[in-house]
């Protein structure tokens, strides 16, 4: 249930309804406790409704594990009880009532002055006719009277004076002590309809009990009304009662009817001397006995009535007789106005009384709880706030970053990749340059190793296994491998370096079949010189053709075959080599970006995250603070209330 509370710095929204009310005020004065009853009723279930609201909050605050602990179980707890304390002072405030009770001793017509109050014969009266226990007038809405007994819920119908005397004696259970409550329709009494209570009680001075008759009828009562006879002086039961009640009670609202004056009138020359004797007497025990009031207001709590006069000439009213006709004694129209002016300070002190024993102690305790609420509520505003401070600096920090991140990765990405260009290139140009040095000084190997030579297959087959260099050695493992069922590399090379070994003898042969075709056509002596330097040559060849020759020749050869066929892989291999590089290189990179793109996916959740929770925090402050609000609202009523009533009465 949510409140509706009006806009701050207003004063028209009560205005219409603070004017009817305070129209019924001035209409009755008891009208002032009625409408207190209502505003306070009001404010108090708003106030439980407001602290429902609170506590259905707090809790679903308390229990969200999203949230960084906003609200505490204590608080939940607390808040708990002031919903359970609220309901309680509820209940008690519906049942409260202004609540007056007559004493005095038997026969002082304690019932008279009731009944003349509710203007109807309600209670039995008269001669003949006295309470023998407590009887508590209250108003109800049906249209038959009725009593219930103490203890008791049965209802006995009641529909004349008599019929409610005779119950009253014949019910052997009741004593002194018991309380019967006479329930008459509020339509037949307008002085019940507005939450007043008369309480008539057996004559003080036929009960030792006086202290268990206060403890149970007198706590909670507003007004006492002492009834004395005009035609006695103040009795010392009487007093002796009274002192106890104002032992138990702070300044209890004390009135002293002194019935029966009526009678004075017999006796004219008298009267002003009597009622100044009895004046003198009440103020003396109202103010310097009891101290409940100073002495310029005593007079307002004394009057001289007579309470059998004023309820038949109200009942001859309400017959449509005359009010004043019938027997009634000289000067009724002074005792009747009397009574009236009773009836008007009565009516004045209980409402005002009522209205301040009855609520101010749970208006002071609503604006305990309501400020107490508003503190718990601004506190969890505070917490709110601060928590989405922090998300919101967590948040920023994660951004900035996701974003140094993505710039960085860019950054390095570019790098990286002008980098693995520069090595692969810088590793194909050593292991080129690496491999084209090995071949330049290939000669030099293969100087340097010595062996017997002989052309011989067997001799040249140790050539093969020259020990080599690594760097001649294929880097790469994908080269393409000779055919196993062919010669190897080196049987090829040493068969082709035999080969060019032999091509003197094979280029002889063909000199001489050049030669004989030549004789035919030149002549002999051109032929002969020819053979004769040829021979020369040959002589020449065949002597300095050692076998030293031939391994030099074969070295030569070898070295120049090997040096042609490995310069033809130095680019294969820079190449193969630089790509296993970069794929090296490549994969390490692809592995941090990996590493990264964790890192950035672990940032964005966090994102996500604060955001979902600054969103939380900020329903969480605007609910706090509407709470907060709410609270204020409801005490800026309390203390509207308390102006208007509790200041009011004081």
């Amino acid at each position: 249930m949510s409140l509706v509370f009006p806009r701050p710095n207003t004063n028209t929204v009560h205005s219409k309804k603070d004017k009817r009310l305070m129209a019924e005020v001035n209409a009755s004065p008891l009208k002032h406790f009625v409408t207190a009853k209502k505003k306070i009723n009001g404010i108090f279930e708003q106030l439980g409704a407001y602290i429902k609201e609170s506590a259905s909050f707090l809790e679903d605050t308390y229990k969200n594990d999203e949230l960084d602990p906003a609200t505490t179980e204590e608080q939940v707890q607390e808040v708990r009880g002031y919903l359970a304390k609220v309901a309680g002072i509820g209940e008690v405030l519906a049942r409260r009532h202004m609540k007056v009770v007559f004493f005095g001793r038997t026969s002082n017509g304690k019932s008279s002055v009731i009944n003349a109050m509710l203007c109807d014969k309600v209670l039995p009266s008269g001669i003949g006719h006295t309470t023998n226990c407590f009887l508590r007038v209250e108003g109800t809405d049906g249209n038959e009277a009725f009593l219930l007994t103490e203890g008791s819920e049965e209802r006995k119908n009641i529909e004349t004076v008599n019929q409610l005397a005779h119950a009253l004696h014949q019910d052997e259970d009741l004593d002194a002590g018991s309380l019967v409550c006479v329930m008459w329709p509020k339509a037949k009494c307008a002085l019940l309809r507005d939450d007043l209570v008369l309480v008539d009680s057996p004559g003080i001075d036929v009960t030792t009990e006086l202290d268990s008759w206060i403890d149970k009828f007198c706590l909670d009562a507003d007004v006492f009304v002492l009834v004395a006879n005009s035609e006695s002086t103040l009795m010392q039961t009487e007093k002796s009662f009274f002192h106890k009640v104002n032992e138990r009670l702070s300044s209890p609202n004390i009135f002293i009817l002194n019935n029966r004056w009526d009678a004075s009138a017999s006796e004219p020359e008298y009267m002003e001397e009597v009622r100044r004797q009895h004046m003198d007497r009440c103020t003396n025990f109202l103010v310097d006995e009891l101290a409940v009031v100073d002495r310029t207001q005593a007079s307002d709590r004394i009057f001289f009535v007579s309470a059998k006069e004023v309820l038949q000439a109200r009942v001859q009213k309400a017959q449509g007789m005359p009010e004043a006709g019938g027997a009634l004694a000289e000067g009724f129209q002074a005792r009747m106005l009397e009574f009236q002016n009773f009836e008007r300070r009565f009516e004045e002190c209980i409402s005002q009384s009522a209205v301040k024993t009855k609520f101010e102690q749970h208006t002071v305790r609503a604006k305990q709880i309501s400020e107490a609420l508003r503190h718990i509520m601004d506190s969890v505003h505070i917490a709110a706030q601060e928590q989405r401070a922090y998300c919101l600096e967590t948040k920023e920090d994660r951004q900035d970053r996701l974003e140094f991140i993505d710039k960085q990765l860019d950054l390095l990405t570019m790098d990286c990749k002008a980098k693995i260009k520069k090595i692969t290139e810088e590793v194909e140009r050593q292991v080129s340059n690496a491999m084209a040095e090995e071949i330049r000084k290939l000669h030099v190997l293969v100087d340097d190793f010595h062996m017997d030579f002989h052309p011989s297959t067997v001799v040249l087959k140790v050539y093969k296994n020259v020990p080599r260099p690594m760097a001649l050695t294929p880097v790469s493992t994908s080269m393409p491998p000779f055919p196993q069922n062919s010669m190897t590399q080196e049987e090829l090379m040493v068969s082709m370096v035999t080969g060019l070994a032999s091509l003197t003898s094979r280029t002889s042969m063909g000199i001489l079949v050049v030669g004989g075709v030549i004789w035919k056509a030149v002549g002999w002596r051109l032929i002969a010189l020819s053979v004769g330097l040829y021979g020369l040559l040959y002589i020449y060849e065949r002597l300095t053709w050692t076998t030293k020759a031939k391994e030099r020749a074969f070295k030569r050869q070898f070295v120049d075959y090997a040096s042609e066929k490995l310069q033809l892989i130095v680019s294969y291999t820079g190449s193969n080599c630089s790509h296993q590089v970069q794929q090296e290189l490549a994969g390490v990179f692809a592995q941090l970006c990996q590493q990264v793109d964790v890192t950035r996916q672990n940032l964005e959740d966090e994102i996500t995250d604060m955001n979902r929770k600054i969103e939380l925090l900020d329903s969480l402050q605007s609910k706090a603070k509407l709470l907060r609000n709410k609270a204020g609202w409801l005490d800026s009523e309390l203390n509207m209330f308390t102006q208007q009533y509790l200041h009011h009465s004081k």
